[in-house]
């Protein structure tokens, strides 16, 4: 991989700041929220220092370390009785809003192909249209939330939609990593997400924004039930 800018790490983790304040905020300022994130960030932070994660040899992807923990937490969230009360306890109109940090993660992933760290099919430019997600979060959010009446089923498509802009980048991540498995971007493989302080994008960003959009759709979909 070669050097990279400073100003591309400043503006991912200016993009990383923003997505857990946004989270903050929208759990209402929970200081138990706050310390989980950033103890996860720390975490996360000095595995990849040490170049965990770009050995890619091994199997499982060692990857796995950075993705399945908050993913596990995601499923304890929804299935325990305390979880789901933090779930439904969340704003909605915040984890609207918070989908806009998507733009400058889209336009980081253009830098770090530019450099030579991901490959095109992981941008814009390629096959990862999830900046339509973040583009189209304010506009969502002015017809969901001020123009009289909550849209529940603007919301709801809008969310789902988004769903599954996100699963198409993380497949497409996945299968352009130098693992055995690889099936995308041979030339140019996605090695930036695999350092720091990329690795915060799945290990971080990711989960947090799958989180805001579950969490959306529950809510929604339970105040559907209860008329």
């Amino acid at each position: 991989m070669e050097q990279l800018p400073l100003y591309i790490k400043i503006i991912f983790i200016l993009t990383l700041a923003a997505t857990v304040l946004l989270f903050y905020k929208a759990s209402n300022r929970s200081a138990t929220t706050l310390i989980i994130l950033i103890s996860w960030i720390v975490v996360q932070g000095i595995i990849g220092s040490t170049g965990f994660y770009s050995k890619t040899t091994a199997l499982p992807p060692r990857l796995a370390l950075a993705l399945a923990p908050p993913l596990l937490f995601i499923v304890f969230l929804f299935v325990s009785k305390k979880g789901r009360r933090f779930i439904d306890s969340l704003n909605i109109k915040t984890l609207t809003l918070l989908h806009i940090i998507r733009i400058p993660v889209e336009i980081v992933l253009l830098c770090l192909f530019i450099y030579k760290a991901v490959p095109q099919i992981m941008t814009f430019e390629g096959r990862n249209f999830d900046i339509l997600s973040g583009i189209s979060a304010p506009i969502v959010y002015y017809f969901a939330f001020t123009k009289g009446k909550k849209n529940k089923t603007l919301l709801l498509i809008w969310n789902l939609g988004c769903i599954c802009l996100l699963a198409n980048i993380v497949v497409i991540a996945i299968l352009s990593a130098p693992y055995p498995f690889q099936q995308f971007a041979f030339d140019q493989p996605n090695t930036g997400l695999l350092y720091m302080p990329f690795i915060w994008l799945p290990a971080v960003i990711v989960p947090l924004v799958l989180l805001a959009h579950l969490a959306s759709i529950r809510q929604l979909l339970l105040k559907k039930e209860h008329g």
